[in-house]
């Protein structure tokens, strides 16, 4: 076991900034963690484009996000080999990449643990299992229990749900006159169910989110477009600073998932800014949403209607008090930590163990 400050290198994804300047969850829990655990006095190295921002020091493969070329294997291999080619720097390797970086994480002696930040239903769970059978050292992180349930039985190693800077967060307590859907454009996302909850409430609704890619892009002309009016507004994709304002604003934040969503950090931002949030019972919702405090949890959509009463009853700085108690930063680094110092105690123990050559 190691003593004193840990020796950790944080592997960002590298096709946006950290933090990002527009969408990508990812990069804002890694800008998190990485300052975090520089304030908790451990030396960090975060690995990410060279126009990110953070207190720890910065070693970057590519001088700006290569955003352009998300997906290109190239890029994000040169990323990931710039991290372990200093493997032996590091106490500690935390890798938020994907299934390329812990594949190549079985490469290097040091300690890798991986944060799983998608869901693990389908094909991306089998290729999982694949990877934790090549590198058989894998050990994986999950952000809630609910996103563990399609492969129980991969390697994890901790469960650190992520958290927010409630200082970017200003609680505003007051009943809005609208509803919002913050979210990328997909059938999983349920922005059209949103829509319809509008619709039947008669109530405005206000939608802010990503629609970059085709997919996204058909979905939105197809479901949400032809409803747009003077009541049900599309804004884009809105910087930090007006999502902020919008849901500062909003009556109740609407989440009508219907996928087993891992985590969904729109619930917990709503909570900041003491604005309820209504959500279907998919994926980590349970685990995200205090049912009664800090939102309303109902069945499927076409039952948010009959919920604004209830979460219309919910006090805003009372719903804030409790998304701070279980969403703070520290309480994600201390996780964090637990697990590093978990992920060193056991490769130590192994090579106690293993022979003399």
């Amino acid at each position: 076991m190691t003593e004193g400050p840990l020796r950790v290198a944080v592997l960002s994804p590298c096709w946006f900034p950290v933090p990002p300047t527009g969408y990508g969850g990812i990069e804002w829990v890694v800008a998190l963690l990485a300052d975090g655990l520089v304030d908790a006095g451990h030396d960090v190295t975060l690995f990410a484009s060279g126009d990110s921002r953070t207190r720890a020091k910065l070693a970057a493969a590519h001088e700006t996000a290569p955003s352009e070329w998300i997906g290109h294997t190239y890029w994000e291999l040169r990323h990931a080999l710039a991290a372990l080619d200093r493997a032996g720097e590091f106490d500690v390797i935390h890798d938020h990449t994907g299934m390329l970086g812990l594949t190549l994480g079985g490469l290097v002696d040091t300690p890798v643990v991986h944060t799983v930040h998608g869901p693990l239903d389908g094909e991306p769970g089998e290729m999982y299992e694949q990877i934790c059978r090549v590198v058989p050292g894998s050990r994986l992180i999950s952000i809630s229990m609910n996103q563990r349930a399609p492969k129980p039985d991969l390697p994890w190693l901790a469960n650190c749900p992520n958290a927010i800077d409630f200082s970017l967060y200003p609680a505003h307590p007051h009943r809005g006159e609208y509803l919002l859907f913050l979210g990328r454009m997909s059938y999983e996302k349920g922005c059209h169910r949103a829509v319809a909850v509008a619709i039947e409430t008669g109530l405005p609704l206000k939608i802010a989110g990503k629609c970059r890619e085709p997919l996204e892009q058909e979905y939105f002309r197809q479901y949400v477009e032809p409803h747009l009016s003077d009541r049900v507004e599309y804004l884009g994709e809105v910087t930090h600073g007006e999502k902020v304002e919008l849901l500062q604003n909003a009556r109740a934040t609407l989440f009508p998932i219907r996928w087993q969503e891992p985590f969904g950090l729109v619930m917990v931002e709503s909570m900041a800014c003491g604005t309820p949030v209504i959500a279907s019972r998919w994926g980590a919702v349970p685990e995200v949403v205090d049912d009664g405090v800090t939102g309303v949890i109902v069945p499927d959509y076409r039952s948010m209607p009959q919920a604004l009463e209830a979460a219309d009853g919910l006090e805003p700085l009372a719903i804030r008090r409790h998304a701070e108690q279980r969403f703070s930063p520290e309480r994600m680094v201390a996780d964090y930590v637990e697990a590093y110092l978990a992920a060193v105690a056991e490769r130590l123990s192994h090579q106690r163990l293993e022979p003399a050559q």
